[in-house]
């Protein structure tokens, strides 16, 4: 293809790849540039567990769910809390991502090839008034394959029309500027880093041996977020907002997720906005196991865990276990502590625990239904939630609360009092006698039985944590793990980067999580889970169709 190309995509992420299917599936030849090598093909979303947000599905009805493309936005807009001059085009975009989710979605991803797990999950459910944030029913559709099954139906398309001569990979390829001639966008150039064999996700030399550049005309960029960057995220972090960012965080994006292309994008004419907008999780553990730099792993947490911050204090609702990131980060870092603690027992971890991300889900990854019942309906935990219970040093174990409490005060600086703990785990089991309780999150668990899905795999029958029969007891430190970035390029419904002035620049699209995943934002201050990948693939297409 040497230099001739319709299309320059920067990043080969899942929004990348889908773009550069549109295009070549129009039969426009696209050069898709990635600084990872091949081994990294379809970036962070490989690491995902394959969420989904989609509406009014063929799953949900089976499971009895009632929802509509009216329910959704109203969730949405209830989460996205938009409040800004410049958030029109992210509101507009996220209009229109709720009309795709709700209609052609589906179908569309079903042609592809994608099949998804018949229980739907209930993420981010809120916890507060109906409009307000979170989601009023379960919309959480895993893909088969996890992550990888997102993407095979784009790495396969791609790789097809790559033996056709209408895409050309080029790994190792750093950008580092584009071109402006004559007002609109004329290029890219930058570095060709030295050959690397690491690992997928492992952390890759950033050396250069040359320089390139390439001339055309229509650059789309996909280049993710700043996650794996601390010092982005410090940077932007909404401090009077949130609170202060602890000292010590987990990562859970490889080292590559460093926000690059952002400020290159920027100095190129795009407007950045809603940077101080992000999405990072408060059930972080440290992987013993780790991948990359900082690597944490986030809990999927079931309703049950009692969760108390560093000194000891049972959190308020809404800061229950799957409930509401935002409020629960606000009221952890209002300690002035760095962690947080969830206290539950055997019973309750065997049939909440989850943990993120394709690795850690090998029944959903590789295996059917039967798998997923065998690790997931057994006599313990998943063989990998066991595995972090055993080795991940932010577990402690033990069969009474007194040395529980002593194991937590070792790990967490000596801040907890054994009498307290007690006290307030007592008075949760006390509610536990009757049908009807005033404690709010007893009162979540029951509603989260009513669902046929939660009851089957995801919510342990209401019990009392102390009752020896349901133990051993578990206490988790759970560390801030840094994920998504909810800002970006700020964009139209066509993908089109905007500059300052609102006004399209010529030749420049974004797509996927530089893009806020579409418009510069569409989520607001809030996600509703599903919304990450669905995004990609959404903003992606937008572009792909658009472009070139």
């Amino acid at each position: 293809m040497a230099d001739q190309a319709d299309a320059l995509i920067v990043g080969a992420g899942l929004a990348g790849l889908v773009a550069a299917c549109e295009l070549a599936g129009r039969g426009k030849k696209v050069i898709l540039l990635d600084q990872e090598g091949e081994q990294n093909l379809g970036g962070q979303a490989f690491w995902s567990l394959g969420g989904l947000f989609m509406v009014d599905t063929p799953e949900q009805r089976r499971l009895r769910v009632r929802d509509s493309r009216e329910l959704a936005f109203s969730d949405w807009m209830g989460s996205a809390q938009f409040d800004r001059e410049e958030d029109h085009w992210p509101r507009r975009v996220a209009e229109a991502y709720v009309e795709f989710a709700a209609g052609e979605m589906r179908p569309w991803l079903y042609s592809l090839g994608m099949r998804w797990f018949p229980v739907v999950g209930w993420a981010e459910r809120g916890g507060a008034f109906a409009n307000g944030h979170g989601n009023s029913v379960p919309r959480f559709h895993i893909t088969w394959g996890t992550g990888p099954g997102v993407l095979k139906p784009f790495v396969d398309r791609a790789r097809e029309f790559r033996k056709r001569g209408l895409i050309e990979f080029r790994f190792r390829h750093r950008v580092t500027a584009l071109e402006r001639r004559g007002g609109r966008i004329s290029g890219v150039r930058g570095d060709v880093l030295i050959a690397s064999d690491v690992a997928r996700g492992e952390k890759s030399p950033q050396e250069a041996e040359k320089n390139f550049s390439i001339d055309c005309p229509c650059i789309i960029v996909t280049s993710g977020g700043i996650g794996g960057n601390f010092e982005l995220v410090r940077k932007h972090w909404p401090e009077r907002r949130m609170g202060k960012l602890p000292k010590f965080l987990v990562s859970g994006v490889p080292h590559h997720v460093d926000g690059h292309m952002l400020a290159i994008t920027g100095k190129a004419g795009a407007s950045l906005i809603n940077m101080d907008r992000m999405w990072h999780y408060t059930e972080g553990l440290r992987n013993w196991d780790p991948i990359w730099p900082h690597h944490g792993i986030r809990i999927l947490p079931g309703p049950s865990s009692m969760w108390f911050d560093a000194k000891g204090n049972r959190l308020p609702a809404p800061c229950m276990p799957g409930f509401d990131t935002i409020s629960t980060m606000k009221a952890i870092l209002a300690t002035g502590h760095d962690h947080s603690w969830f206290i539950l027992n055997q019973a309750i971890i065997k049939k909440e625990f989850a943990l993120s991300g394709s690795e850690q889900n090998p029944d959903l990854t590789e295996g059917g239904f039967l798998d997923v019942l065998k690790a997931r309906r057994g006599s313990t935990a998943t063989p990998q939630v066991e595995a972090f219970k055993e080795k991940c040093a932010d577990f402690v174990v033990r069969d009474d609360l007194e040395s529980l409490v002593d194991g937590m005060n070792r790990l967490g600086g000596n801040l907890l009092d054994a009498g307290r703990i007690r006290s307030q785990i007592e008075a949760r089991d006390s509610q536990m006698a009757n049908p009807f309780t005033k404690d709010v999150q007893v009162m979540a668990i029951r509603t989260a039985r009513n669902y046929l899905g939660d009851r089957l795999i995801r919510t342990a029958k209401p019990h009392r944590i102390l009752d020896s029969a349901k133990g051993p007891l578990i206490a988790v430190k759970l560390n801030i793990l840094t994920r998504k970035t909810l800002g970006g390029i700020h964009t139209n419904l066509d993908a089109q980067a905007l500059d300052t002035a609102g006004s399209a620049i010529e030749g420049l699209f974004a797509a996927g999580e530089c893009a806020g995943f579409g418009g510069g934002g569409y989520h607001g201050y809030n996600a509703l889970e599903g919304t990450f990948l669905g995004g990609c693939i959404f903003s992606g297409r937008a572009a792909g169709r658009s472009a070139g």
